[in-house]
């Protein structure tokens, strides 16, 4: 029997729930699109924090209630709303309050040792598709779309976008979606590499559940160092990124889970991982 509990985010603007060791956060401010808002973003970055430390979770889904993901920042807060705490703070105090809140969002997202998916109802724009981004696999819906965003209103960047747009789709691409903050269809964006799969709107969610349970239940040790393998490829030499590879391989082989598979692989049953 299906079990789920119900996580407390100290705001209705963000839901999360943990079923079947799949943690379920959904961005919920549909009426905006599921904009970023003073509410949404510190649930937000305290639900990654804790949810990635939680022993009983296996994956992290995030998404967004509607028909869209997360359209961004709160424009409205970009003109005469705008916070006037932060207008009468120094240049160096403005910069260095938004590098921390960064860090904690996809900063804190990238650094999650559990699978990440981003389940793509509708459109990701400017800091919604770099947490999108910041996962590391996207499923689309076929009506879903995403823009950069940035240069419509007059703005360079954020939440590390430039870097992650970057590594997913190449330079000339990653520069071609920053200058024009075009729309690129789901379609394109798979074409792309922007997202994995692009699944009927109707089955975005029980696809994307699937898979994240399918994670979930696996063996937790190994897709952490999957994931510090994979991030090293990214920073250091063929090398040294080999050389540590071949020290994580020997520690998995000492885990109760692999001695689990290769019992599971010779009696063709389907291994139960216990994450030690």
């Amino acid at each position: 029997m299906r079990t789920e509990i119900t996580i407390d985010t100290g705001t209705d603007e963000l839901l999360c729930a943990i079923r079947e060791r799949v943690a379920v956060i959904t961005l919920n401010r549909p009426a905006v699109r599921n904009a970023l808002s003073d509410d949404l973003t510190p649930a937000l970055r305290a639900m990654i924090k804790n949810c990635g430390e939680n022993p009983e979770v296996g994956a992290l889904l995030i998404t967004g209630a509607g028909a869209a993901f997360c359209a961004g920042g709160n424009i409205k807060g970009m003109g005469a709303h705008r916070d006037k705490k932060k207008l009468e703070m120094s240049f160096d105090e403005k910069v260095a309050d938004l590098q921390e809140r960064q860090r904690l969002l996809t900063g804190a997202l990238i650094s999650v040792r559990k699978p990440t998916i981003a389940a793509l109802p509708g459109p990701a724009v400017g800091a919604g598709l770099a947490i999108a981004m910041a996962c590391d696999i996207r499923i689309a819906a076929q009506s879903a779309f995403v823009s950069t965003g940035y240069l419509r209103v007059g703005l360079s960047g954020d939440y590390g976008i430039a870097w992650l747009l970057t590594r997913l789709v190449g330079t000339a691409r990653a520069r071609e979606l920053m200058f024009t903050a075009e729309k690129v269809d789901a379609a394109r964006c798979e074409a792309i590499g922007l997202v994995n799969r692009v699944v009927p709107d109707a089955k975005l969610q029980q696809e994307a559940f699937a898979l994240a349970k399918s994670m979930a239940d696996g063996p937790a040790i190994a897709l952490r160092y999957m994931k510090d393998n994979l991030d090293e490829a990214l920073l250091f030499d063929f090398a040294t990124a080999r050389d540590h590879e071949a020290e994580r391989l020997i520690r998995t082989t000492m885990t109760a889970d692999h001695r689990e598979a290769v019992q599971a692989f010779i009696e063709k049953r389907s291994a139960v991982f216990g994450g030690k």
